[in-house]
């Protein structure tokens, strides 16, 4: 084995250098390591509280039944037919809460994944409330869990003052908490991918160590979401770079050998550790499928898209399981599929390449998304953090262009990497350090006075009085920042999935220029039933309801306006803000002759009709 490959260095050293601005953290010395401690712990408790008492409140969403049942199902009776379209790995994280919750299931029953997540909440005799609860608190401990990934990966980078810049916004970020709370697949996949290229990072310093660890983080998130594909050769380009780095920085290599004998060498290894890597990815996906059923049953369904060509061609010759294929066939499906999207007021069909860089720029706190711009900024022009832009900015940029050129214009959480890849980022503004200027030669005062403007004048050293400049500010505009995004985050709470920031008019205008799980994905049945309870308890009810409860289940006793005459329709109509967006010219014309009267979690509206 090469002698780079089992080279050590010291954990605690950040990495390329980084020195931490002398800041008051810097100051306390004696006492930093137990500040920065507390202030770790205090930021994951708000994210946990804030996570779990919306988990609490909410109720299913409406991709969650799906998962739920068919967690249930791999818990209980070890199938893998439901869900085909997903690998296995997140629902059995969302099948750890199952085993507590103990949910019952009828073992004769057939129908489809939809038709099995109503089984199971609402008519197997199972507290959905209960449930629910459950099978969300795996995905929250797996977000706090990737929040120390976010915290470490910036601490090697900027050092603390870094870190906690980084996990602050990691932690108000409204989008990672909204879908960490829920029995969902986005955060764990994300939160996999990260930890894979923290860890790929960290092998340009050991790569006989993390490369294997890299590898199955990398196997767990393709284990959880087909969208992670697409990250699978970048991750393993970004292997070759870390082993050619700790080839080239290891000592020992004698000074007879040929530079490009070298080079080659090193390209040779680094290319065997990206084939070892590819294999430790095939067989995390192969262990998860097992880890449902040992013997791998699986039929077809019926109804399987065709899918033809390359894809059709790489489909059939990738070295997975079956089911897996059949999957990635049914994800097809769905791509040629035409949905319908809305943007800024507009109801359309199709995509729209824009829709996922729109979609961000309305639900990002809006000291996040400078933080994020001006990190970038700084891996690219900072000398000791440019080997890391491509680790960090590479990766979530590609499968940004991936969403970009897909047929669901449906929620920011196809996106969801950006803002955990972007916090790791935005940590490394405060490791901006201006240079000093050299010391020059005695002259006469004229003379250097003449010379020093001219130094001024020119470009490199305007960015050098900018860097300056930055570099003195840094730590306070950073925090000043920061502190936005977390009084904008703590001021939407409980509404997280709803969030929109302050230039778009907050939550309770997102639904004006965004729908579906960017605001409204049915988890608000539950405050309605409150509301209705509380205000409107003598009163007619409508509803108009998108998602995937069963409004019965929360004592809603309720009519869809639709299905009767419009001059029937009196006394209090709820609707889903979904439902506004995508108003046909009946609801439309019952909505127009109605009055608002009310909102509910800024997802669903109440009106009053004469």
């Amino acid at each position: 084995m090469p002698t780079f490959l089992a080279s050590r260095h010291a954990e605690h050293v950040p990495v390329n250098g980084a020195v931490e601005p002398h800041t008051l953290l810097g100051r306390l010395r004696p006492h930093r390591r137990a500040v920065f401690v507390v202030a770790v712990a205090l930021l994951l408790v708000q994210m946990a509280a804030a996570m779990v008492s919306t988990a609490v409140e909410q109720t299913p969403t409406i991709d969650e039944p799906v998962y739920v049942g068919t967690a249930t199902v791999y818990v209980q009776q070890h199938d893998l037919s439901y869900n085909p379209e997903h690998p296995p790995l997140g629902k059995l994280i969302i099948g750890a809460g199952m085993l507590f919750a103990h949910p019952h299931l009828d073992p004769a029953f057939r129908g489809d994944q939809t038709e099995l997540g109503r089984h199971v909440l609402y008519e197997s005799g199972n507290d959905p409330w209960r449930v629910m609860l459950w099978a969300r608190l795996p995905v929250i401990v797996l977000t706090l869990l990737f929040g120390l990934v976010v915290l470490a990966f910036a601490r090697e980078l900027a050092g603390r003052t870094g870190a906690l810049t980084a996990l602050a916004l990691y932690a108000f970020s409204p989008d990672v908490i909204a879908h960490g709370s829920l029995a969902t697949l986005d955060v764990p996949a994300t939160g996999f991918l990260l930890t894979s290229v923290w860890l790929v990072w960290r092998a340009r310093r050991r790569p006989a160590l993390y490369l294997p660890l890299s590898a199955a983080a990398l196997g767990a998130a393709v284990a959880t979401k087909m969208s992670m594909l697409p990250a699978i050769p970048v991750v393993l380009l970004l292997a070759v770079a870390s082993v050619w780095h700790a080839g080239r920085s290891a000592r020992g290599t004698g000074p007879e050998e040929d530079t490009g004998a070298r080079g080659a060498r090193l390209l040779g290894l680094g290319a065997a550790a990206a084939a070892g890597m590819a294999v430790v990815v095939v067989a995390v996906v192969w262990a998860t499928y097992l880890a449902v059923d040992p013997r791998l049953r699986w039929a077809a369904p019926a109804d399987l898209p065709a899918v033809h060509g390359l894809r059709a061609f790489v489909i059939d010759h990738l070295p997975v399981p079956r089911p897996c294929r059949d999957g990635m066939r049914v994800q097809f499906g769905f791509e040629n599929a035409s949905w319908q999207g809305f943007l800024f007021g507009r109801l359309y069909r199709g995509s729209l390449w824009y829709y996922l860089p729109a979609a961000l720029l309305v639900k990002t706190p809006l000291g996040m998304t400078a933080l994020w711009t001006a990190g970038s900024l700084t891996l690219l022009t900072v000398r000791r953090l440019r080997p890391v832009a491509p680790y960090l900015l590479i990766p979530p940029l590609l499968l940004l262009a991936s969403a970009m050129t897909g047929s669901r214009d449906l929620g920011v959480r196809y996106a969801l990497f950006i803002p955990v890849f972007l916090a790791v980022a935005a940590g490394c503004t405060v490791a901006v350090r201006g240079r000093r200027p050299a010391r020059a030669q005695a002259q006469p005062p004229a003379q250097a006075e003449a010379q020093a403007q001219a130094a001024r004048r020119s470009w490199p050293g305007r960015v050098g009085t900018l860097r300056r400049s930055w570099s003195e500010r840094s730590v306070t505009v950073t925090a000043a920042l920061v502190l936005f995004v977390a009084v904008s985050s703590l001021l939407a709470y409980p509404y997280y999935l709803p969030y929109s920031n302050e230039a778009f008019g907050g939550p309770d205008k997102t639904y004006l220029r965004l729908h579906d799980s960017n605001v409204d994905w049915g988890q608000d049945l539950g405050r309605l039933a409150d509301r209705l309870e509380s205000r409107y308890p003598h009163d007619k009810v409508w509803l108009v309801y998108k998602g995937a409860g069963v409004p019965s289940a929360y004592g809603i006793d309720a009519t869809d306006p639709r299905t009767v005459p419009a001059d029937r329709v009196h006394g209090l109509l709820a609707v889903s803000d979904t439902a506004i967006d995508k108003a046909d010219a009946r609801l439309k014309a019952l909505l127009t002759t109605s009055r608002r009267i009310d909102e509910v979690g800024h997802s669903m509206t109440l009106f009053r009709r004469p």
